[in-house]
Formats: structure tokens, sequence, C-alpha cells
């Protein structure tokens, strides 16, 4: 997803542990975020005719609230347990960033009127996804059991699993993202699509080169 660097900045350097004061104020953004973001987008449209119940758009909606709620809860993880301060630093950036992005679609949800869950299983609104849910996870997602192998970690090893993880994660995302952009042409939805693939691929390139830094 897109990076909120200098939002991130402003609060710890990549080279400081994070304090229980900074780590209060990033959960309490987290909830603004999630709360509050979309608000201003959702106000002009509200007369206006949404997608429906089950359409791709409503659909990538909910499935891409899901998947990134798990980046958020990983990136979370990192920033408090990682060892290395730029590990540390881009698991509280993708969590903001993703947080965000929950708000805004979710936001979509109420704007059309829809529910923020369906009644059609992951990935029903892709084309051609048969096979890409998993043991009901959606691409690139991480089981309970990694997730809480990743909870568990500690220094080093905190480091690398969450790299780990989150380039997988974030491949996924990137496939759901193109894959909407093939199918709508709802202007918010092609616009978040975009910034979510191109966030996500630059963050992939300093994760990958990252990976290759640590022990």
């Amino acid at each position: 997803m897109a990076t909120t660097t200098e939002t991130a900045a402003a609060v710890e350097s990549p080279s400081t542990a994070p304090a229980g004061g900074a780590y209060r104020w990033v959960l309490a953004l987290l909830v603004g975020l999630a709360l509050g973001v979309g608000v201003g987008i959702v106000a002009p449209r509200l007369l206006t005719t949404g997608p429906a119940e089950n359409s791709p758009e409503a659909g990538f909606a909910r499935d891409m609230s899901t998947h990134h709620a798990q980046a958020v809860e990983m990136g979370m993880i990192a920033y408090t347990s990682a060892s290395n301060g730029e590990v540390r630093f881009m698991g509280r950036d993708i969590a903001l960033t993703q947080q965000g992005q929950v708000g805004m679609m979710q936001s979509w949800l109420r704007e059309w009127d829809l529910s923020p869950t369906g009644d059609e299983p992951p990935m029903a609104w892709m084309p051609n996804a048969a096979g890409s849910v998993q043991n009901g996870l959606m691409p690139g997602m991480a089981t309970p059991q990694e997730i809480e192998k990743l909870k568990a970690a500690t220094g080093p090893a905190a480091d690398r699993l969450f790299l780990e993880l989150m380039i997988r994660h974030h491949l996924g995302g990137i496939h759901m993202a193109q894959a909407i952009l093939d199918v709508t042409d709802e202007d918010q939805v092609r616009e978040m699509a975009q910034i979510a693939v191109d966030g996500q691929q630059r963050e992939l390139n300093d994760m990958n080169a990252l990976l290759k830094t640590l022990p």
C-alpha cells in the first residue's frame, strides 16, 4: 500500500525502540483511521446509486478489508517485537496505511447501503478465482499458526519472519487489487486499487532489499 512515511516518521525514527506512549499513539491513530477516514468522501455521494450487493466492488471492499486487517495485525506485532529499527518502522507504516484503507473501503459499503459482510464466499467476485482461496484464506494471507509463530518470535527471528510473511501477503494483495482494476469502472475503487498496487510494489522492493541485509 502507499506508505505514510512522513506521518510515521513524526512518531519515531527507525532506530528508536517503541515506547509505551508512542505505541498508544499509534493505536489511537489506527482507531481514528478506522472510524473516520472516508467521511469526507462519503458525504458528496450519499444520493448516488452504488454497486449492488454481489458486485465485484462490494466483494473487493469486503475481502480486501479482511486481507488488510491481517496486515495491520502483523504490522503492529512487528512494531512491538522486532529488533531491527527498519523492520519496526516498516511494520508500523504498513499498519497505518492499511488501516486507513480499511476505513475507506468500509465507508464505501456504508455509502452503497451494503453490509460489511456478504453472503458470498471469499473471492467470489474475482474472475477465475477458483483455487485462490486455501483453507478459507485469501491470497497471501498467513495461517493462524503462522500468526502465533510471529507473535512468539523475538529478535532477529521476528524480523525475518515478519518480512517473509508480509512479502507473501503483499503479493496476494497486489493480485487482488489488479483483479478489481480489470472489472470495475467505479472511479474511487479504481483510484484506491491503483494506489494499493503501486504502494505495495514499492514496499515489496523495500522488504526484499531489507531481508537481504538481515543476519
